[in-house]
């Protein structure tokens, strides 16, 4: 089952509020450094203050080293919802015993059931094996070190160049058989497959980048370029292969997709709304292949795609026949038909090789 999007999204915040350099993950590993432990409940809503007993009440600006100090106490912390006060500490929780933990430690098991009953996240740092951990939304998440996350970023990385380049491949043999009309739907299921795998990559890489928080950034700037491009192909498969009726591709759809059926072709063409057989030849407008036209602006492409129809009825126009599309002069109409002369060539170098 495809996890509930609030749920990750809230999952992300709180990973990018607690990520390396920031002022509340400062304070965990300080209280790790000083070899003792702590549970903090982040935000201090009614449900939350009904648990506290005991301990005693404060309304400080929250450091890291206030927060410090105030682990070497027994019992609980709670700070506010934005993370900018520390509201009680000391403090006794006394969450409903009858809620399920898997937990075992008397602290994990209240930060759980705290979370549980409150819907707000618990964190807790254990001096035993030197571990943070954040509750939220029934699920314990440990916090690992930049080491660790940057690993598993590396190699989704690895893994996502590998998949950028086996995009490009089947895009490229898509503009051999736009060129020679022999697109069928299977083909751009192919390619809307290869998309959706590098978009959740993208999403995998992005999280990491949020855990990491300030030892992201070189993360951060591989993933935009890898993802470069991207939307734009989308955009133009979606301009070149939508129904005439109005309604466009779905691409969003594919996300909705699990893995086992984003591997077929099949699952994929219906998720985008193709409701015919895989092998029903399909044809391009041309968008995406006059994009490929250095110096010709998009508002061109729409004017010669409205003017001729589709990719082959640009193809097969002459200089002459080019301008006849309001705009297009005699220097542009050469440079529109070296253009398409280019790419036509190109398909058929890749044919053959």
């Amino acid at each position: 089952m495809a996890p509930d999007p609030a749920q990750r999204t809230r999952e992300l915040e709180y990973l990018a509020r607690l990520a390396p350099g920031t002022p509340l993950r400062d304070g965990f590993e300080r209280i790790l450094r000083g070899r003792t432990g702590a549970l903090v409940v982040l935000g201090d809503t009614p449900e939350v203050i009904a648990l506290c007993t005991g301990g005693f009440v404060l309304d400080v600006a929250y450091t890291p080293t206030a927060l410090r100090e105030l682990a070497k106490m027994d019992g609980g912390i709670v700070i506010t919802s934005d993370l900018s006060r520390i509201v009680r500490a000391g403090v006794h929780l006394m969450p409903d015993p009858q809620l399920e933990t898997v937990e075992t430690g008397t602290r994990h098991r209240t930060a759980d059931r705290v979370s549980r009953q409150t819907g707000v996240p618990v964190a807790t740092v254990s001096a035993s094996m030197s571990t943070i951990a954040i509750f939220i939304d029934g699920v314990r998440r440990p916090l690992e070190t930049s080491e660790q996350v940057l690993s598993r970023a590396n190699q989704a990385v690895q893994t996502l160049e590998r998949y950028r380049e086996r995009l490009w491949q089947v895009t490229g043999r898509l503009s051999v058989l736009e060129v020679e009309d022999q697109v069928t739907i299977k083909d751009l299921a192919v390619v809307a497959q290869r998309l959706e795998m590098i978009r959740r990559l993208q999403s995998e890489i992005e999280a990491y980048v949020l855990e990491l928080g300030t030892d992201g950034r070189l993360l951060a700037l591989q993933l935009s370029e890898l993802g470069a491009g991207l939307d734009e192909l989308t955009e133009l498969l979606a301009m070149d292969y939508s129904p005439a009726d109005g309604v466009g591709l779905d691409f969003a759809a594919l996300g909705t997709l699990t893995t086992s059926r984003l591997l077929e072709p099949g699952e994929v063409a219906r998720a985008l709304g193709f409701t015919a057989h895989l092998d029903n030849r399909i044809g391009a407008r041309g968008y995406r292949q006059l994009a490929q036209i250095n110096r010709l602006p998009a508002a061109y492409g729409m004017r010669l795609v409205e003017h001729f129809g589709n990719l082959q009825g640009i193809f097969g126009a002459t200089t002459v026949e080019l301008q006849e599309v309001e705009g297009v002069g005699e220097s542009r109409a050469r440079l529109i038909r070296e253009g398409l002369t280019r790419l036509a060539e190109s398909a058929y170098t890749e044919r053959l090789g």
